[in-house]
Formats: structure tokens, sequence, C-alpha cells
């Protein structure tokens, strides 16, 4: 079993609070039907599940533990929504019924799994015939920016290597495709797309989340933890992502892949 590298400190919600369908899963937006039952699998804060809420018949949002599932159960009671049902699940091994959905959906989740091939697996297996497994997952080894910044690069390295060291994998984004035909799947459409960062606002608000979160996040603990970085480390690179975000030439580029598999 892998565990999560992120952790949910507020510096990483801050970041998961934004995402919804048209920033995040819109590759997805042509198969949901007012009559789609969907699952939502690694619901985390519940930004993109409410969203979904919005669209289709019913979702059913999962987390690993109750900690976790509260953050999306929390939302929902906050907007009224009455058509989603929270379960505590292991994607290795749902405890769904064959056939119990038209969409499953999972974001930022295979990267973190220990088996994504077997989480896939079971997407499959709970989806009805004709029906969609969708996943989208960052590509950290994709990741560009400008000015280039010594700390930034070591930032990197260490996010990748405190990420294989929980059991995932980082560089998901380009895997999703094979990852997809070792489940099975021989229907499959992959895809791309980015988040960018480049204006003002958006360099202060990426750069400011990642100054708090490469301090204060699971990930800071982990690192000063296991030695592989000093708390020193740490404040140089949070200090270079306050430069970059102050830099009127800053820019920054994060590639997702993204597969829709027909069950």
């Amino acid at each position: 079993m892998a565990s999560y590298t992120h952790g949910h400190h507020e510096s990483v919600l801050r970041s998961h609070n934004i995402r919804n369908i048209a920033n995040s899963a819109e590759y997805l937006r042509p198969y949901l039907q007012p009559s789609t039952r969907l699952l939502d699998v690694g619901a985390g804060p519940g930004s993109i599940t409410v969203d979904f809420a919005g669209i289709v018949s019913h979702v059913t949002a999962t987390e690993i533990d109750e900690a976790a599932l509260s953050l999306s159960r929390g939302l929902s009671e906050a907007k009224g929504l009455e058509n989603i049902a929270f379960s505590i699940e292991d994607v290795h091994a749902l405890s769904f019924a064959d056939d119990s959905f038209d969409v499953v959906h999972t974001h930022q989740v295979l990267q973190h799994v220990g088996d994504p091939v077997q989480a896939l697996r079971e997407m499959r297996r709970v989806t009805a015939p004709g029906g969609i497994v969708a996943a989208r997952d960052a590509d950290y080894a994709g990741f560009h920016w400008f000015p280039i910044l010594p700390e930034l690069d070591r930032w990197l390295a260490l996010y990748r290597a405190a990420a294989r060291a929980n059991g995932g994998e980082p560089d998901a984004g380009r895997r999703l495709l094979s990852w997809a035909r070792a489940a099975g799947f021989d229907d499959i459409t992959p895809s791309a797309s980015t988040w960018c960062y480049a204006t003002p606002e958006e360099r202060a608000w990426w750069g400011g989340m990642w100054a708090d979160r490469i301090l204060e996040s699971a990930l800071a603990r982990q690192l000063v933890d296991s030695d592989m970085a000093t708390t020193a480390d740490l404040q140089d690179i949070s200090d270079a992502w306050k430069r970059w975000a102050d830099d009127g030439d800053g820019w920054y580029l994060v590639p997702h892949g993204e597969i829709l598999c027909r069950a």
C-alpha cells in the first residue's frame, strides 16, 4: 500500500480546492448526462465532486479513510447537496458490485497508489458495459518553468524521490495509457492538458502555495525525517518559490495525461 505524499495541510488544500470540471475534468464533460451514476475515486476536498453533482443524477465519493472523506462530505453539506453518497474505499479492492456505475472518475490519484493497474481493473469492474473510466494525472518530470532556479530543480528532485519512497509514481501522466492497456482496456482515448501559471495573480498563488507547502506539509516532514533534506534546505526552496512568484517573467507549466476508457 502506498502512502499519500502530500497530506492534507491547508497549503495542500489551497491547491486542491480550486479544482473543478473546467480546469481538471473537461475531457470527461461530454460523457456526463443527467442520468449518469458516477463514482469519484479519491474525491479529496470535493471541489470536482460537487461540480459533478450539479450535472449528473448521483455521485458516490470515496476516500481512503474518514478523515480524508470528511473534507468532501463537509463541502457537500455546506452546499446542501443531496445526490452525493460517501464511502471509505481502497481503490485496489472496491466494495461495490460489478457494473454499478456509468462513469468512474479519478483525478491525481493513480500517481499515489501502490498498484495503478489493479486500481484500473477495479474501476473497470464496477463500470457498466459501455460506460467510461476516466483518469487524469500530472507528470512531474514534465514540469517546466522560467526563470531557471536551481532550488526549484532541487524541489522537483526531492518531490519525485519522496513520492517513489512512498510507493507512488510521480510521472504518472505519461504512463496512463500503458496502465490502462495492462488493465485490459482496448478502447482507450488518450489525451493531455495543462495548467499554466504566468500572470502576476497566478504566480502569487502558485508560488505562495508551494513556498508554504515545502515548509509545512506532510512532504516537508517526510523530507526532514528521512534526512533527504534539512530545514535550511527547505527554507532555501521556499524562498526560491517566492522569488519566482515575484519575477515578472515567471512562467510555470504543469502537464497532465488523460485517458477515457470504454468498459
